[in-house]
């Protein structure tokens, strides 16, 4: 049976693998530092990772109350427009406190404690006009 050019590659690629390897080291022993380094920092990285992976949003947990999803519950006191639809959750996280409405996300407006001259405030104030 001849050898395939498949077997004679792998044959040549085998033999001169550790002669390459050998002769480079001998050359540049400074690789042995350099691999030793860069094995640490992959190592360090890959532990730091491995119990503390980074998010794209740091979030908190809330303790939501029992049945505090908006399709579990009964409207609750309050404007009649956004009776239904609203999460409920334990102040401070203690379920020992009863259950309170969770601020809409949509309808929070959070205005900044900024003083600004009239006409800049009616130049960049988008808030309530038309198209906005």
């Amino acid at each position: 049976m001849r050898p395939t050019l498949g077997r004679l590659a792998a044959q040549a690629a085998k033999s001169s693998e550790g002669h390459v390897l050998n002769k480079g080291a001998k050359r540049d022993p400074e690789l042995y530092v350099l691999l030793a380094v860069m094995s640490g920092a992959f190592g360090l990285a890959g532990f730091y990772f491995g119990r503390k992976p980074t998010s794209a949003t740091s979030e908190a947990k809330v303790n939501v109350a029992a049945g505090g999803m908006p399709w579990q519950t009964e409207a609750s006191a309050g404007d009649s427009a956004r009776e239904h639809f609203k999460y409920q959750y334990h102040p401070g996280g203690d379920p020992k406190n009863p259950p309170k409405d969770a601020p809409s996300a949509l309808h929070s407006v959070i205005v900044p404690n900024v003083n600004l001259p009239k006409e800049l405030h009616e130049k960049y104030n988008k808030w309530g006009k038309d198209g906005y």
